[in-house]
């Protein structure tokens, strides 16, 4: 019924493909880290979410467009940029715009809501211009050329592909989670890893801006 060929060797690519670091994984880390394993773990959904949605993109012959158009890549590209740009700038000056005071050092810190947490994981993976490609160049690899179920193999890959890397980068938010109890007690080190993984978000903003297709 599928139009899928070498299935397992698909599933090997892909397995390698996720542990590779991204603004999808550094997210995810950052946020179980910073927040603990739950918002890693909600963060990870995002990012599967988005996978969905750029499967869904694939089947249907958007992503095969955005590709095609040099605008319509830039565009992506671009807002992808800005949106990690903001998103780091906007942890830094957190950390700078309220200053603790020290009966507050030992406060818990406030929970990021479930519906921010999928938001962020989202949009950082559907506006990352190599997943796209990802998806238009590596795909069509592993289905049959003029086959009748090809929207549906597309789908079934995706889903692969999104299944593999929530696992995935579940893994990480649970072992990076581990130190969010270390972190939630020490406001100070709170502030600093924020400007990290802040900085580092706007480092990988501006690379792949800096990116060519």
């Amino acid at each position: 019924m599928l139009d899928i060929i070498h299935y397992p060797l698909f599933v090997a690519a892909v397995l390698v493909l996720v542990v590779t670091p991204g603004p999808d994984l550094a997210y995810v880390i950052g946020q179980s880290i910073a927040n603990g394993r739950r918002s890693g773990v909600i963060s990870a959904a995002g990012v599967a979410l988005g996978s969905c949605a750029h499967t869904v993109a694939s089947a249907v012959g958007l992503t095969a467009i955005i590709a095609a158009s040099p605008t319509l890549f830039l565009m992506v590209k671009y807002m992808g940029a800005l949106y990690l740009i903001w998103l780091g700038s906007r942890m830094i000056w957190s950390t700078f715009s309220k200053k603790a005071k020290p009966s507050e050092e030992i406060k818990s810190i406030p929970a990021v809501s479930t519906g921010s947490l999928l938001s962020r994981g989202f949009i950082t993976t559907l506006t990352n211009p190599k997943v796209l490609l990802f998806f238009i160049a590596f795909f069509p690899q592993f289905v049959t050329v003029g086959g009748e179920h090809q929207a549906l193999s597309f789908v079934v890959l995706g889903i692969t592909y999104a299944i593999a890397g929530f696992a995935t980068d579940t893994t990480f938010a649970l072992i990076a989670g581990s130190a969010a109890s270390a972190v939630s007690k020490n406001h100070k080190l709170q502030r600093w890893l924020d400007r990290v993984v802040g900085a580092t978000f706007i480092s990988l903003g501006v690379r792949l801006a800096l990116t060519r297709r």
